[in-house]
């Protein structure tokens, strides 16, 4: 299958701040706690305070932490900046400052965020060939369940191509493993009673495509039903 099977506007929207958040979701993930107010306010200066509150409540929502924390919608940085007692304006720069990613580093190790490194990409493979061994999800079912997989499991979100190459990658692997399955099962031998293809009489559709009649109350796949059930997972 293609590699590349998100849309351009998928691949945009991935990991980044899409709409406004509403009410119920601004206090999901961007209320501060005193422990959050207390971490965001050990910073230095207005603008790495509200950066490092910015960037801790972006994790929760997104699952990742932005290139340019500033890319947040205006009402979540007035939220934010609210509680803190700080002004909106105070955020101005702080994505080109350098402390932005020893910010996130302290959330990580704060709050039990994990990167996404080699551990944590075999952990998704193996759980994408599992599900795409058992059953036949689109691909883009499976990229969004990957997706929040890793945002439930508190791992921030790799690029966007990381997993688009992941999901066709591993349902190749288990097709082919399925093929292979398939080939190597034994076929159950024909009844010695069983007819050929001229000797069928006209309209007995069944046993012209089969070229015998299978025993009453089956069907012709019946014999791989032994196979198919008994395979490992």
């Amino acid at each position: 299958m293609p590699t590349n099977f998100l849309s351009w506007d998928q691949r945009k929207r991935f990991g980044r701040f899409t709409e406004e958040p509403d009410e119920g979701r601004l206090a999901g993930s961007f209320l501060m706690d005193q422990t959050a107010r207390r971490r965001a306010m050990a910073a230095k200066g207005a603008r790495n305070r509200l950066g490092w509150a910015l960037q801790l409540g972006t994790a929760r929502y997104l699952g990742t932490f932005l290139d340019n924390p500033e890319e947040v919608p205006a009402v979540v940085v007035d939220y934010v900046a609210e509680q803190l007692g700080l002004q909106a304006g105070d955020l101005a720069g702080y994505g080109a400052m350098e402390h932005r990613w020893d910010h996130q580093e302290q959330i990580r190790t704060a709050y039990g965020y994990t990167k996404f490194e080699f551990d944590q990409w075999f952990t998704l493979a193996r759980w994408m060939y599992q599900r795409a061994w058992i059953g036949c999800e689109r691909p883009t079912l499976l990229f969004d369940l990957a997706t929040k997989r890793l945002v439930d499991k508190k791992v921030v979100l790799p690029g966007v191509t990381v997993l688009e190459r992941l999901v066709p990658g591993t349902r190749e692997r288990a097709e082919k493993r399925l093929w292979a399955t398939l080939a190597d099962a034994p076929i159950p031998d024909r009844p010695r009673s069983c007819s050929n293809w001229s000797s069928s009489p006209p309209g007995n559709v069944y046993r012209s495509w089969t070229g015998c009649a299978a025993p009453r109350g089956t069907s012709p796949r019946a014999g791989w039903a032994t196979p198919w059930n008994g395979m490992s997972r």
